[in-house]
Parts: structure tokens; sequence; C-alpha cells
């Protein structure tokens, strides 16, 4: 069972040999076939589809705390920039009690301050309240326990 030294050497030269860019370039699109049909299989099983998969992965757009983890009372971020579509989540933090109450006067024409408002008291680390946002503007909003200390934040929807 002896194998020729030329043979040997060749096989050797073919394994450490690099493989062209080519060649990978060319595996990539057969990769991400692999992994719609994959993602495709799953929201099929799940009952939805795919676009509706990937509004559910992307929906919140964006988190903002009640209160500083210092223990100032603010929104951290204070402004949040988002896309027509998505959701913003505030999660109490520290300094409750907090809510989130939009001005009718301060969003823009067709949206409603009172759906997007969350006027109930948020009173444990960790409660969170969300809004959806359709109709692209400003919207200012403020925490009604704090106002008058400045408590106030803005999400702006493109």
């Amino acid at each position: 069972m002896a194998l020729s030294m030329k043979a040997s050497t060749a096989s050797c030269a073919k394994l450490a040999a690099p493989q062209r860019t080519p060649a990978r370039a060319r595996a990539a699109p057969a990769v991400f076939a692999s992994l719609r049909e994959d993602v495709a299989r799953f929201a099929g099983a799940a009952g939805v589809g795919i676009a509706t998969l990937g509004l559910a992965l992307s929906a919140n757009a964006a988190n903002v705390k009640l209160g500083a983890a210092g223990g100032a009372l603010v929104f951290e971020p204070a402004e949040v920039t988002i896309k027509s579509g998505e959701t913003v989540t505030w999660t109490n933090n520290i300094g409750f009690p907090h809510n989130v109450v939009f001005d009718e006067d301060n969003i823009p024409s067709g949206a409603s301050a009172d759906k997007l408002s969350h006027e109930d008291y948020l009173n444990s680390p960790g409660e969170t309240v969300s809004s959806k946002f359709d109709t692209p503007g400003e919207y200012s909003y403020y925490c009604e326990p704090h106002q008058g200390a400045g408590m106030a934040g803005k999400v702006i929807v493109q």
C-alpha cells in the first residue's frame, strides 16, 4: 500500500491551497437561498407570512427608560427617531411613579393623543407600556407627576 511520492505531494498541495474568492462568491447565494427557505418554513409553520415575520422582528424600534440610573427624573433617551409603523416601549426604571402622556397640541394632525398616552401610573421597576406610531411627524410627551421637574420627551416619526 505504498503511495507514490508524486501522488501524495499533489494531494497535499490541493489540500493546502487556499480557496479562490470566485468559488466562495458562487457559494454565498446558495447559502442565503437556504437561509431564506428555512425562514419561510419557520414562518409557514408559525402560520404567518415572511413579511409579517419581518414586521414582528422589527416592530419595537425604540426603548426608553423612565428615570435615569443616576436618579434623574428624565426619559432616557429624551428623543428617539423611528419609522412610521414602528413601536416605542417605555420601561419603568427609577424614581417612579411615572406615566407617558401625549398632548394633542404637540402631535401631528390625524394622530390620537388618547390612543398613544398611558396615563395609568407605572409603580414597579420593569413595568412597560408601548405605543405604535403610524403618522409621520414630531410627538412631544411628558410624565404627569414629574412634568414640573422637566420630565419630557419626543418621538420623531419618519
